[in-house]
């Protein structure tokens, strides 16, 4: 077993790539000398590993997430320093400009107000004394974060701060060594030559100086006397820890500016400004907002200088290439076009006009362009038309008449291309003007892919599959019991199935006598007495509307809450691989599942006068073939007990003014509407059912029954087939 033990070196980490960055400036010699202290300790060391024979060998437990095991910590923690009076107006403006840029931001202050804002982690010390507010602050920091984080950043809340410059200062600081760094300010008097870093432009602590001050701070809050909290902690790490506030670190430099009284931050030009990573003092909201837009206007123009310089060097160092100036692609920079390799990988263009797109979801040949596709090609018009005027000015100036073509298509490697032809009214500066066409082509690139943190799952949860069974539906019932028994009693997969037989009051009175489930509780009987281990429970219920949530209010209050649910239709072909995703789409307190399953289309019309072939009618030998995904069908669902009780309880207050929003609504319905819940609906290869016509219950709502209809209607064949069959019928007609 090799251990490596990881830290700074003594080169330092500047890099001059100038234009007011980060690496400004070389290491000065005047640096703290305790900054070369233990140096040794940061290069790698082997440490050997010995087993111990007289012990008994242990079973090694692994952690859950890498990070843990490896000791990875986040980069930085921001702890604003806020008030009773500000914390509804500096705080909010603080936490909507630049909180979400770090990973974590607390607001600590002494007496927490009546109304805390939403969105924001307020931690409250009780006392609004300021040298006690940093020292429950300091405190809190190392007892709950002390060893998550690798650096600390205190700040008041009328400091600005520019996030990503912070952020990317860290990125670039060893956290081995103790560090205090911020604006270096004489104490009161003078004399000495230590410093203490100013709280109005924040400072950086290292996780090592916050371990080594936590004994201490006990005896600094009774024996150094201030009323400047920043004075008071800086006075306590000169004492005990001998570190004096420092502007300048391995290379690296704390900028901040001072903003003056009724300054306006659209006027301000200077290079301190520009660079800086705080700005002080703020004096209101509005400004805080002004100065956030201000700074985001400066790493756009910055971003777009960068973006123009790296495209200039591709160009040129083009040459050396063996393809030359030829081999460099449009735009600079960007992915090449992918390139096919069989017929089957080519990327189709969509035609598409103002009005219409002639791509459609449905297989349509036209239909109109709305929604998100219609802001889409509006925005693109607009830029098309600006590009041309910035780039034609003041020669020409272009105003669009209209669209005249528009193809588009989805590059993977790159993002979305747009190729349009353009009817422009071209003005010069006389006053001529004549109508032109022109061809243009846009790229909407990809952006930076973005992880999207989630909750841990595990594909050991058991599922609770439940089964609705109606009268109509019973003679299905025997294919679902076949290819469940196949798919995970056989394979001992962890999951429990429970029938709900729904008798309507008929059937219900008739039940002493003539039972209309008697053949299926027989089947389940047999599978028992087959499997004797395994039970099957089920429930009777009596309704003539038999809703989803009716049937859910039922089998929720009968398991725990911490359930995992698979809600079946009597045609669902359950198998192992679908419960897998099943768990995994399912996220207690986070996430619930709507898979949209896969139907084979009507064998009539499919086939008409031949036999389908027994290849065809296998879906084990060939998935996804002669059928479609069912878009309008809701009937299968996966979720957790505890999050559908959760949506139910805010929904209950509804239902006591209209009793009849239960038949209205289906377990989809509940989600969407009365929770917070990610509701994730995609499509499921592995649900695959056969062709079957759904008895539609006028009962329910308009909604629900008018999708039974439509699954019905789209579920009889492809366009091709169901034009085939037209076809054929008219030729008989005609002779």
């Amino acid at each position: 077993m090799v251990s490596w033990t990881q830290g700074d070196s003594d080169d330092s980490c500047g890099d001059g790539l100038g234009n007011g960055r980060l690496f400004l400036g070389i290491r000065e010699s005047n640096r703290d000398s305790r900054v070369g202290v233990g140096d040794d300790d940061f290069q790698p060391r082997i440490v050997p590993y010995h087993k111990d024979p007289n012990k008994p060998h242990k079973k090694v437990l692994r952690t859950r997430y890498i990070h843990t095991e490896l000791g990875i910590r986040e980069r930085l923690l921001v702890g604003v320093l806020t008030s009773r009076a500000t914390l509804n107006t500096l705080a909010v403006a603080v936490n909507r400009t630049v909180a979400h840029h770090f990973h974590r931001t607390f607001f600590f202050t002494g007496l927490r107000s009546p109304k805390v804002p939403h969105g924001m982690t307020v931690v409250a010390h009780g006392d609004d004394r300021p040298v006690w507010l940093m020292y429950e602050t300091v405190r809190h920091l190392h007892q709950h974060y002390g060893s998550d984080y690798d650096w600390f950043l205190l700040a008041q809340d009328d400091t600005y701060m520019q996030a990503d410059r912070l952020s990317e200062l860290v990125g670039h600081l060893s956290a081995g060594q103790d560090l205090y760094m911020g604006r270096a300010e004489e104490f009161i008097g003078g004399e000495e030559k230590a410093r203490y870093c100013h709280g109005g432009y924040g400072y950086l602590l290292s996780r090592s100086l916050l371990a080594r001050l936590q004994p201490h701070l006990d005896t600094c809050r009774n024996d150094i006397l201030s009323v400047r909290p920043d004075e008071w902690l800086g006075r306590c790490i000169i004492d005990y820890l001998g570190l004096s506030c420092v502007e300048v670190h391995q290379g690296m430099t704390y900028y901040y500016f001072e903003l003056g009284k009724n300054a306006d931050p659209e006027r301000e030009d200077s290079a301190e400004f520009k660079n800086a990573f705080t700005v002080h003092p703020v004096s209101e909201p509005n400004l805080m907002y002004r100065l956030h837009k201000r700074f985001s206007q400066i790493e756009l123009e910055w971003t777009y200088l960068q973006i123009q310089q790296l495209q200039m060097q591709i160009n040129n160092l083009s040459d050396l290439t063996p393809e030359g100036k030829a081999g460099v692609t449009w735009p600079i920079g960007i992915n090449p076009p992918f390139k096919p390799k069989v017929r089957f990988e080519v990327i189709n263009w969509e035609y598409f006009t103002e009005e219409h797109i002639y791509t459609c979801v449905d297989s349509s040949p036209k239909c109109e362009i709305k929604g998100a596709d219609r802001t889409d090609v509006n925005a693109v018009l607009e830029i098309a038309v600006e590009r041309l005027n910035k780039l034609y000015q003041p020669q020409l100036r272009f105003r669009k008449r209209r669209l005249l073509n528009g193809y588009r298509r989805f590059d993977p490697t790159r993002g979305m291309e747009y190729m349009l032809d353009l009817a422009l009214e071209a003005y010069t500066q006389k006053g001529h003007s004549q109508v032109i066409a022109k061809r243009v082509n846009l790229l909407r690139p990809l952006s930076a892919v973005e992880i999207i943190p989630m909750p841990y799952v595990t594909e050991a949860t058991r599922v609770q599959v439940i089964l609705p069974v109606t009268a109509q539906e019973q003679d299905y019932v025997s294919n679902f019991l076949d290819v469940y028994v196949m798919n995970t009693l056989d394979t001992h997969d962890n999951v429990l199935l429970t029938f709900l037989f729904i008798y309507d009051p008929f059937d219900a009175q008739r039940v002493s006598q003539t039972d209309v489930f008697a053949g299926i509780k027989a089947m389940i009987g047999e599978v028992e007495k087959r499997y004797g281990d395994v039970k099957i429970p089920w429930i009777s219920v009596k309704t003539e509307v038999p809703s989803q949530v009716k049937l859910m209010d039922i089998i929720s209050k009968k398991h725990p809450v911490d359930t995992l649910f698979f809600l079946a239709s009597v045609w669902t072909e359950v198998n192992s691989e679908f419960l897998n995703r099943c768990r995994m789409n399912a996220i207690s307190n986070w996430q619930v599942f709507f898979p949209i399953h896969f139907q084979e289309y009507s064998p009539a019309v499919m086939y008409r006068d031949q036999q389908p072939s027994a290849a065809s009618s296998s879906f084990a030998s060939e998935s996804l073939r002669d059928g479609h995904f069912d878009r309008h069908i809701f009937d299968e669902a996966c979720f957790y007990n505890a999050d559908y009780m959760t949506a139910r309880t805010k929904m209950a207050a509804d239902i006591l003014d209209n009793e009849e929003l239960l038949e209205s609504m289906d377990v989809y319905d509940i989600f969407v509407r009365y929770s917070g819940l990610h509701v994730f609906r995609a499509v499921e290869p592995a649900l695959i059912q056969k062709y079957v016509r759904r008895m539609c219950n006028p009962r329910f709502s308009e909604d629900i029954y008018h999708r039974c209809v439509l699954s019905n209607l789209e579920g009889l064949g492809s366009r091709s087939h169901l034009a085939m069959a037209l076809f054929e019928q008219e030729q008989a007609n005609s002779t």
